[in-house]
């Protein structure tokens, strides 16, 4: 009877946290939902923050370089060097240019750099305004009359989806720099010869695709970042669950995108 009763009140206590957690889960949608409709809102509104937004892009794309170059330029050595014996196997080496100039402009680039930004640039936006709710500074904004919301989500959003698609193709542009390297050293391939043979299988498609999934991974990011910022709560401590959860979350989401995203293209070519 003991037992029974214990697998009963089990059972009702999983079903209880389950009907949570799924209450949270849609709630969570539903606040996101409207999160990004507001932001729309006030994206096409006037007054413009252009001033704020301009300074976003400052700290997402200028202050990103080194991070960026180091990592795009890794990328294109190591992916070459990985690529070369197997292409070799088949005396296909020659394709070299060719293999890698797909694979960074295609996926490598605008994946890589999506993910560089999501851990710097969305924990930064996470932190940053997580930190300003807790310590009410932005109700301190509503009060003086300016609209917290426009100045802090909308700029920010704006910066990382127009920076984005630059940083990709600065991306791009470093990892062919890396590979043609490693090219030049082991073939002795000219750097023209080079670039004659990587860019003869982009499409403009390509080129297109990636543009659009840069600008869709960072209007990811920076509403996640910024969503999870803006409703920061209990003190520091959430300030840091604000800028893991953005992270976490916007890496997530990228590799969601990337799949859809990639079917879509597929199917298009």
């Amino acid at each position: 009877m003991d037992t029974s009763t214990q697998d009963i009140s089990s059972k009702k206590e999983m079903h209880f946290v389950l009907s949570r957690g799924l209450d949270t889960f849609f709630c969570d949608v539903y606040n996101v939902y409207r999160f990004i409709i507001q932001f729309f809102k006030e994206a096409f509104s006037y007054p413009f923050e252009w001033k704020e937004t301009l300074n976003q892009c400052y700290q997402v794309g200028c202050l990103s370089l080194p991070l960026v170059t180091v990592t795009g330029f890794v990328v294109g050595i190591v992916f070459t060097k990985q690529s070369r014996p197997s292409l070799s196997t088949f005396g296909a080496s020659s394709w070299l240019p060719s293999l890698i100039s797909i694979a960074i402009i295609r996926a490598l680039a605008p994946l890589v750099t999506a993910l560089i930004a999501a851990g710097k640039v969305g924990s930064n936006m996470g932190a940053e305004l997580g930190s300003m709710k807790v310590t009410e500074q932005i109700d301190a904004m509503e009060v003086s009359g300016t609209n917290p919301f426009k100045f802090l989500v909308v700029s920010r959003i704006l910066a990382i989806t127009f920076m984005l698609p630059v940083l990709v193709v600065y991306t791009g542009f470093i990892g062919m720099m890396g590979s043609f390297l490693n090219v030049h050293a082991n073939e002795l391939t000219s750097f023209t010869s080079f670039l004659k043979m990587g860019l003869s299988k982009i499409s403009f498609l390509d080129i297109i695709s990636s543009i659009f999934k840069a600008a869709v991974y960072g209007f990811t990011i920076g509403v996640a970042g910024c969503f999870q910022g803006y409703y920061a709560q209990n003190g520091t401590r959430g300030v840091g669950k604000a800028a893991n959860k953005a992270v976490v979350l916007s890496m997530f989401l990228i590799f969601l995108e990337e799949m859809l995203i990639v079917q879509v293209v597929n199917d298009i070519r």
